[in-house]
Formats: C-alpha cells, sequence, structure tokens
C-alpha cells in the first residue's frame, strides 16, 4: 500500500508546478483586497424589502412554497429567520405573558402530581423482604466510610 502512495508522490513532485497556477493572474494578485471597498451596511438601496410580518399570520394556501408561505421571486424580510416559518413561535392575542407562565406552571404541576401520586400511592409494595446486613451494616467489609453502610439488621424482626 505504501508503495501506491510513494508512486503517486513521485509522480506529482514531478509534475511541473505552472501546470497548476495556469491561469493569468498569480497567487499573490488573487489575494489583493481592494482598499475602496463599499463597507455600508446597506449595499443594495433599491431593495424592496418585505413587510415585518411573521408567516405564521399569512394564509395557509396559495403559496408556491406552502411550508415557508412564499411565493417565488417575493423579496426576503430583513430579519427573515426571525419571520419565517422556522423563527420564534408568536404568542396567541390576547394571552398576557403573566397567563402563559400560569398555564405552563399548572402543566407542570399537574404532571408532577400525577407522577408522585402513581410513585407513592399507586405502586405496590414489593412481595419478598428487602435485605438486611448484619454487623452495623457491614459497615467494615464494605470499607468502614458510613455512607457506604448497607441496611441494619434490627433486633425486633420476626
Amino acid at each position: 500500500m505504501s508503495s501506491i502512495v510513494q508512486r503517486s508522490a513521485w509522480r506529482a513532485a514531478r509534475r511541473p508546478l505552472a501546470r497548476y497556477n495556469s491561469g493569468s493572474v498569480s497567487a499573490s494578485r488573487k489575494a489583493y483586497i481592494p482598499l475602496d471597498i463599499d463597507t455600508n451596511p446597506e449595499p443594495v438601496q433599491d431593495y424592496r424589502y418585505a413587510p415585518p410580518v411573521s408567516s405564521q399570520y399569512l394564509p395557509p394556501y396559495g403559496w408556491d412554497d406552502l411550508q415557508m408561505r412564499r411565493n417565488f421571486g417575493d423579496p426576503l424580510a430583513e430579519h427573515d429567520e426571525l419571520t419565517s416559518m422556522w423563527g420564534p413561535d408568536v404568542p396567541p392575542p390576547g394571552v398576557k405573558p403573566r397567563t402563559a407562565l400560569t398555564h405552563f406552571l399548572l402543566a407542570v404541576a399537574g404532571f408532577t402530581g400525577v407522577f408522585y401520586t402513581t410513585k407513592w400511592f399507586l405502586t405496590p409494595e414489593p412481595h419478598f423482604i428487602r435485605r438486611t446486613y448484619p454487623y452495623n451494616g457491614l459497615l467494615t467489609e464494605l470499607g468502614g466510610l458510613p455512607e457506604n453502610k448497607a441496611r441494619i439488621e434490627e433486633e425486633n424482626e420476626e
């Protein structure tokens, strides 16, 4: 395998460099940046921008591109990434932020309540006796640290 690579490298080294640099402009001239560049933030003065209306408010049918709700050749809004269908969701009219936060917190409390109700009241007790360990919960056998202590055997067991 290395002989193939060596032969390819040898062939590439034998080729003249002018073959790869075939152009009327040299490599140093290609990287030349003119100093009179137009740095105006609005380079196209006569470009007609679309009004900044979210695409979510537009009717769903009658477009060339139904998913983005655009016709071919329509100008883009200045902040198209915010007003397109992929932008942030527009809140429904009449819903205040406090009301939306209340609804969100009620939904979180509802899901949490269902989870803990299922966990505490609807999960049956295991049908076996949990294992206990003698000698202070195998404290020295598990390394001698109190946080490594297993279940302690109680004196009042049946």
